[in-house]
């Protein structure tokens, strides 16, 4: 259950972000940002609330367009998500596990998509302003398909710099991420989201 919901929420992943100014609207900065951006990286504070139980992970990731992701939990526990653009290999610490699934077909229309594909924001999701709070400014993103996986997603923005996503999945649960320390233009290889199994983990596959 806790592999499904992290790949889900990598996406956050997931993570959508904008280069703009308030007048221009954060639909108007969304949109620039997927155009324009090939990259980011920066670091996360997580909390998944659901019927049961609410819970906080913190960690860092790094995007590079077309399809390289890769997402790293340190608090309180450690796991590695990466997406090397064919596969996705999560890899949990604490159970000495590695999970691999085809990146196609996990991701699907997921936020994950949408970080590292630039056409899937417009042809997966449909799009309005949805107010301010706190100086930031939200815009709703609802799925186009009904088996998406998400009720809705909200992206945040607070001057030029993404600042909150918040997911609701299609089981109730939601998730709330906060974004710090953002690089619109890190300096990344493709050989930072190639992941090879450590020596003596379990190697599963979806």
């Amino acid at each position: 259950m806790k592999q499904r919901t992290l790949l889900k929420t990598i996406t956050a992943l997931g993570f959508c972000a904008a280069i703009g100014v308030a007048q221009a609207g954060a639909i108007d900065a969304l949109k620039k940002f997927n155009s324009d951006t090939d990259g980011i990286s920066g670091n996360f504070s997580q909390t998944v609330k659901s019927k049961k139980k609410t819970q906080t992970t913190n960690g860092a990731f790094q995007i590079q367009r077309p399809g390289l992701f890769k997402w790293e939990y340190t608090r309180p526990y450690k796991q590695t998500i990466v997406g090397d653009g064919k596969t996705i290999w999560l890899y949990d610490v604490d159970l000495a596990q590695v999970t691999k699934s085809s990146q196609d077909q996990t991701i699907g229309d997921s936020p994950a998509a949408i970080l590292s594909n630039k056409t899937a924001l417009d042809s997966s999701y449909s799009l309005k302003e949805d107010g301010s709070s706190g100086g930031i400014d939200y815009v709703l993103a609802s799925p186009k398909k009904n088996n998406a996986g998400y009720q809705y997603i909200r992206i945040g923005f607070k001057g030029d710099a993404l600042a909150a996503m918040q997911l609701k999945d299609s089981f109730g649960n939601e998730t709330t991420i906060s974004f710090s320390n953002l690089n619109m233009k890190p300096n990344l290889s493709r050989n930072t989201f190639k992941f090879t199994p450590p020596k003596g983990v379990d190697v599963l596959s979806n």
